[in-house]
């Protein structure tokens, strides 16, 4: 067992590495703020041709979030999902969403934005994956959690937005869909531990900015990063315990 938890934290590692490298396109073209449509060109001019790939001009400049750093990030967080998931049909649907959101994090920090072309679609494909993955014999979650964990997530993050939409932004309610779905496939106790954990992160962040005189107490900071970090977190940990 322990070769076989080895050999799948490889193959994730690999799967992750090679998905790290299809974001910085796609993340440098979805950096913009609401109102300008995506990015079609490099910052040289050169029009961008597809989503996927590396963020670098023909002339051989790069652009956008460094590779050296997204490829090792989603890699890491591919293997560890791996590892702790262990040969369970849901893993498939671990190691496909994963790569997104390490993308709508790495757009997050750039600009402050979830974009909807992202959160709404990983919603969706993530309840279909978990259906599948709950059809599929040995799998250690349920479907119904997920699909009510989403639901749950998301009203309980509209209900904050409506009470402070300066902390609480609309794009993050759009992606509790997806992060509800995601924790709740291995019930409430994860999808509670794995919020707690998000606004945790968040907290810390801030902490430190402020601390480091980087930032004031009114400072606005990406949420969605922290989210999707905690429910990392929450996953790792329902997987582990599983």
């Amino acid at each position: 067992m322990d070769v076989l938890i080895a050999l799948l934290a490889v193959l994730g590692a690999l799967w992750g590495a090679l998905a790290g490298l299809l974001l910085p396109r796609a993340a440098y073209r979805l950096s913009v703020q609401p109102e300008e449509s995506w990015r079609q060109e490099c910052p040289e001019g050169h029009p961008l041709r597809g989503w996927a790939g590396l963020a670098r001009c023909p002339r051989g400049g790069w652009y956008g979030p460094r590779t050296a750093l997204v490829a090792p990030a989603t890699a890491l967080v591919c293997a560890a999902l791996a590892a702790a998931t262990g040969a369970r049909p849901e893993l498939g649907a671990w190691l496909l969403l994963a790569p997104f959101g390490v993308l709508l994090a790495v757009v997050d920090f750039g600009v402050h934005r979830l974009p909807d072309v992202l959160t709404l679609p990983l919603a969706g494909g993530g309840l279909l994956l978990l259906g599948g993955a709950a059809l599929a014999p040995g799998n250690a979650g349920e479907w119904t959690g997920a699909l009510y964990g989403s639901l749950a997530l998301a009203g309980a993050y509209f209900v904050l937005f409506l009470i402070n939409p300066n902390g609480m932004g609309f794009g993050d309610v759009k992606l509790a869909l997806a992060l509800g779905a995601v924790l709740g496939w291995y019930g409430w106790g994860v999808l509670l531990l794995g919020t707690f954990a998000g606004f945790v992160l968040a907290a810390l962040y801030g902490i430190g900015l402020v601390a480091a005189r980087r930032a004031g107490r009114k400072t606005a900071i990406p949420f969605g990063p922290f989210l999707i970090g905690g429910a990392f977190v929450g996953v790792l940990l329902g997987a582990y315990a599983a």
